[in-house]
């Protein structure tokens, strides 16, 4: 596993100009693991912030100047992501559509904070990043508080009966959705048969494995990337046992699939509208396909929130925070998330999370 010990700051950020400036530019970042063990989701970041851009530059920019975009690479670790963070705010960014992962991006945001940075996370699902965040701090999708609520009603509805596992990998995300799913689960008079934490990154889970199969598990709600989640669950049928995988967001990242392989099928997980088929994104979407990319994840997500802030920065008619922070949170914005706007805590006002499951290589909707 890259540690954060063993990255310069030099390959933590990476400079991309897309339009050769004619003009003044203005600098916006995109942050999140680029590289490193969870690189999927960052990737979705990184493309969904570049397309953003291109596409409003394509239109003339914003305040009638070129966006430039800055790549930050966190890896997924907080003290990279405090890194990255001072680094962006010293190139001079005025708005960064990240973090991604909640216990990176909490720490970021405190530095953005201090700056007067404009923060939207497309990602970052953990309560604490808004409830505990400045006033530049946004998000553009649920919260684990309404996320867990969700997941643990349904696994008292259709495994009530069974024997629930609930894992965690101890991280802000992992462990509290976890929580946050086991507190639902608890008040519908449900009992989890097993809540265990395990270590992110290992690459021999079947000792954790054994241990549910001993105790006839017949469900286990991962809260927990997808990278780990996959690797229990192949391991897990490795063993000829049938047990069912819930998850939640992070399941939706490509190497899930590309993990679990075939093993993966009738995995089911929690996640914001998938946007892909819906009008609003319906171009967008269209031009990531051409480029043989399937916008997955918080590709789109990532997209809106660059979207969002452009279209706010021209509703305030100014860069300046304090005006952008107003126009945030007294307009409502049209993206390829659909109309979208902002409670005062930087909360998304926007519809929950719905159900998903994985077949033939691809995540849909529940019917």
């Amino acid at each position: 596993m890259i540690t954060s010990k063993t990255l310069s700051l030099a390959a933590i950020v990476m400079t991309a100009a897309y339009v050769t400036p004619a003009r003044a530019e203005i600098l916006i970042g995109v942050a999140g693991p680029i590289t490193g063990q969870y690189v999927w989701t960052g990737e979705e970041q990184r493309r969904g912030a570049e397309m953003a851009v291109a596409d409003i530059n394509a239109k003339g920019g914003v305040l009638g100047e070129t966006v430039r975009l800055i790549v930050g690479d966190d890896g997924c670790y907080a003290d990279q992501a405090v890194a990255v963070a001072h680094k962006l705010v010293s190139d001079g960014i005025v708005f960064v559509a990240g973090h991604n992962c909640s216990h990176a991006s909490i720490p970021a945001s405190k530095v953005y904070e201090k700056a007067g940075v404009l923060m939207i996370s497309p990602a970052s699902t953990n309560p604490k990043l808004t409830d505990e965040g400045g006033d530049n701090v946004f998000r553009v999708c649920g919260r684990d508080d309404q996320q867990g609520i969700v997941a643990g009603d349904y696994l008292a509805d259709a495994w009530g009966d069974k024997k629930i596992a609930v894992l965690h990998d101890s991280s802000t995300y992992g462990k509290g959705l976890a929580d946050e799913t086991r507190k639902q689960l608890n008040k519908r008079g449900v009992q989890e048969a097993m809540y265990e934490a395990y270590v992110p990154g290992e690459k021999d889970y079947s000792p954790l494995v054994s241990r549910m199969q001993s105790a006839s598990i017949d469900v286990f709600y991962v809260g927990g990337y997808s990278t780990e989640a996959a690797l229990i669950l192949r391991q897990a049928r490795g063993k000829d046992y049938e047990v069912q995988l819930v998850g939640g967001d992070s399941l939706t990242a490509n190497d899930f699939w590309m993990i679990s392989g075939p093993a993966g099928e009738g995995t089911l997980l929690t996640f914001g509208p998938d946007h892909r088929e819906s009008e609003a994104a319906r171009e967008v979407v269209d031009k990531f396909r051409a480029q043989d990319h399937e916008p997955v994840g918080y590709t789109l997500y990532t997209y809106g929130a660059v979207q969002v802030w452009a279209q706010a920065v021209e509703k305030a008619g100014s860069l300046e925070l304090d005006a952008v922070e107003k126009a945030l949170r007294s307009y409502q914005f049209e993206t390829v998330l659909g109309r979208i706007g902002f409670d005062k805590k930087g909360d998304v006002t926007a519809p929950g999370y719905v159900w998903y499951v994985w077949q033939d290589g691809d995540y849909h909707q529940l019917k």
